[in-house]
């Protein structure tokens, strides 16, 4: 049986989104599921490949990402493509939370390589259970392949 602490503390979340107010509520709802991760947030895919990238080598990477499709800027194309490409980050779950039901983004998005596809609920209680969900099964049940590990 899991205790109330559902997670190991390397746990880490990588949030794409570019609402101030959307990362807000995504952490006030990751603070109520349980879960323990560290979640980090990007407004875009630029600085989201930059934060994925250009850190440290001992510094580990996030177990998960969270990919809004409709950025500001681009489209969750413009970072799944190159991190897909990239041997180092490749192996990352990436999950596309999005208001877009639309078939044509859905499509799109598992074209790129997104692992799944996750249109918001409507209320704080169900994304509160929606961000549950997610984190308990791609951090906790799901099993991902190792990173590559690069020598530079």
């Amino acid at each position: 049986m899991l205790s109330n602490i559902l997670m190991a503390t390397s746990a880490s979340i990588l949030l794409i989104e570019d609402s101030p107010g959307e990362c807000e509520l995504f952490g006030l709802a990751l603070a109520k599921t349980g879960v323990v991760a560290a979640l980090h947030s990007k407004n875009d895919a630029e600085p989201a490949l930059q934060f994925l990238t250009d850190r440290p080598r001992h510094d580990p990477l996030p177990s998960l990402i969270l990919l809004d499709w409709h950025l500001q800027k681009t489209r969750g194309n413009s970072f799944l493509t190159p991190m897909r490409a990239d041997a180092r980050i490749a192996s990352i779950p990436v999950i596309v939370l999005t208001t877009s039901d639309d078939t044509a983004d859905m499509m799109a998005a598992y074209a790129h390589g997104a692992n799944g596809y996750v249109v918001k609920p409507g209320t704080f209680d169900e994304l509160v259970r929606c961000v549950g969900d997610l984190c308990r099964y791609w951090l906790i049940w799901n099993r991902s392949l190792p990173l590559v590990e690069t020598k530079c």
